[in-house]
């Protein structure tokens, strides 16, 4: 039996407030902070085959995005974000093989 997981980090406003959704309906979850550890190869994998563009998962507004010229560079997206985590969208919200990138209240409702 899977259960939800907010993949995120604590300092994440988003994050934080996805976690206090779910706390207040009381939905059973996981919390993965991305800065205490990495995410298992069978977690990204997940991730990944729930994209619909590989180009979703990039936080084009993070600043390590800005900073180090993302935004003329030629990259894979999904190699980047297992190397430097700051540029994923977050929450990512994940049950199973399922996930989904960014907070949806709507996800969590149909995939708890």
């Amino acid at each position: 039996h899977s259960m939800l997981q907010i993949i995120g980090r604590n300092k994440d406003k988003n994050t934080r407030a996805a976690i206090r959704w779910v706390k207040e309906r009381r939905i059973e979850f996981q919390f993965i902070d991305l800065d205490e550890r990495s995410l298992a190869p069978k977690e990204w994998t997940s991730i990944f085959q729930s994209l619909d563009d590989k180009e979703d998962i990039i936080d084009k507004n993070s600043n390590y995005y800005k900073k180090n010229g993302y935004s003329w560079r030629d990259y894979d997206p999904l190699e980047e974000v297992k190397e430097h985590v700051e540029l994923m969208v977050i929450p990512v919200l994940r049950n199973g093989m399922k996930a989904h990138v960014g907070w949806s209240e709507s996800w969590v409702e149909e995939n708890k």
